[in-house]
């Protein structure tokens, strides 16, 4: 009899641990809180390691359609705009790891997901529906679900996978109640189309500017159309986040911006005059994960942000939630094994990983926006090191070699 696994949460974790699942042919229920399925937000940047994955499932040709693939990523100096190192990318990365590097608006990375899974017989995606809590018995796993107006059903399947972001209830459910971090960082994100802008303003590459407790990011999405816009400041959210309005005040970042070079001034006064709006969010994560007993218990596992949230400073948030769902697919492919087991060797094969990705992070944050002698010393590296220090082969790899990186 073919099993069967409930996914809570149809964003870009929740649809690709469904088509990991039927890969590995599981029967899928998916239950998605909203009544359509969207994805908000900007671009997110996908290494080779998470290419990789994407052409595993038959994707590459939808994600040539929607993403643009730089030729090299470049890091400059927010006060001085001097080019302080840069990383060949584009055929050297395909060469150097077995695909490219690739820039995605997130709304089409989900819609390529989505297309992927929809049409499988053995998927079933329903929308408006929240999944509360669960009890595991050992045997099978009961998913208590809610509707909109408060109407209540209970779903029993072979697995339980929660790919519900955040404040995942399937995680509460399955650690207890653990408070979120707040970082201390607010991001201010913006996208807009790359011919609304002046020809100077425009590119192609990837280019981080580091500053005093600031950085921002920018590359193209959509094959070069658009320009995704990422500002990142120290500053503390409002104690009450959920009555927060997370339109950006355009004038809050240009001040915090002042003391930077000119072009990179023009380029953040650029956005709202080339249509572009600035969306605030504050920047939250959890501490790196201390063993598989947070990505799997029972019949229950987590992916993505329910398991691992990270801060954004290793572009890889996304990206470790689709390695997730190709692990996850190995997992439940073992079919002489009971599904505890599968999902135990699930855990196993992921939780240092995501661990040491989310530290790593968090280390790059601290460089990124380094003051003083730190951001002097950080500054010299770069001009001597160049793609040594740009390159991250354990990452890109996924096979755990050790490797420095910015």
């Amino acid at each position: 009899m073919q099993k069967q696994v409930l996914i809570a949460g149809g964003g870009i974790g929740g649809l690709a641990a469904a088509l990991g699942s039927a890969r590995a042919g599981w029967e899928v229920r998916l239950f998605e809180r909203a009544d359509a399925f969207s994805e908000v937000g900007a671009g997110v940047q996908i290494g080779p390691n998470v290419v990789r994955r994407l052409q595993a499932w038959g994707l590459q040709g939808a994600l040539q359609a929607v993403a643009s693939f730089p030729d090299r990523l470049q890091v400059r100096s927010a006060r001085s705009g001097a080019q302080l190192a840069a990383l060949r990318l584009g055929a050297r990365a395909i060469e150097r790891y077995g695909a490219a590097y690739a820039t995605i608006h997130r709304a089409d990375l989900h819609a390529l997901l989505l297309e992927a899974v929809r049409d499988l017989p053995q998927v079933h995606l329903n929308l408006g529906l929240t999944v509360q809590q669960h009890v595991d018995d050992g045997s099978a796993v009961t998913v208590r679900l809610a509707y909109a107006d408060g109407r209540q059903i209970d779903v029993e399947g072979d697995a339980l996978i929660g790919a519900d972001g955040l404040r995942s209830a399937t995680r509460a459910c399955l650690l207890g109640q653990t408070p979120t971090r707040v970082s201390g960082h607010l991001a201010y994100r913006a996208v807009v189309r790359q011919d609304a802008l002046p020809q100077p303003l425009r590119s192609d590459d990837v280019t981080v500017w580091l500053g005093p407790r600031l950085h921002v990011v920018q590359y193209p999405l959509r094959r070069g159309e658009l320009l995704n816009v990422v500002a990142i400041r120290h500053g503390q959210p409002p104690a009450d986040l959920d009555g927060w309005d997370h339109s950006a005040n355009a004038a809050d970042l240009e001040a915090a911006l002042a003391r930077t070079c000119a072009p990179l001034q023009d380029l953040i006064k650029a956005v709202p005059q080339a249509g572009g709006g600035w969306r605030l969010w504050p920047l939250l994560d959890r501490p790196p994960v201390a063993g598989p007993h947070e990505m799997a218990r029972g019949l229950v596992a987590l992916v993505g942000d329910a398991a691992h949230p990270m801060r954004p400073y290793l572009a890889q948030g996304a990206g470790m939630a689709i390695e997730d769902a190709a692990e996850l697919q190995r997992a439940l492919s073992m079919h002489d094994l009971e599904v505890t087991l599968r999902l135990r060797r699930y855990a196993l094969n992921r939780w240092q990983r995501n661990a040491r990705v989310q530290e790593r992070a968090r280390r790059n944050g601290r460089i990124f926006h380094a003051t003083g002698p730190v951001r002097w010393g950080r500054d010299l590296a770069l001009r001597l090191l160049g793609e040594r220090v740009l390159d991250v082969p354990w990452l890109y790899r996924g096979d755990g070699s050790s490797a420095s990186s910015l």
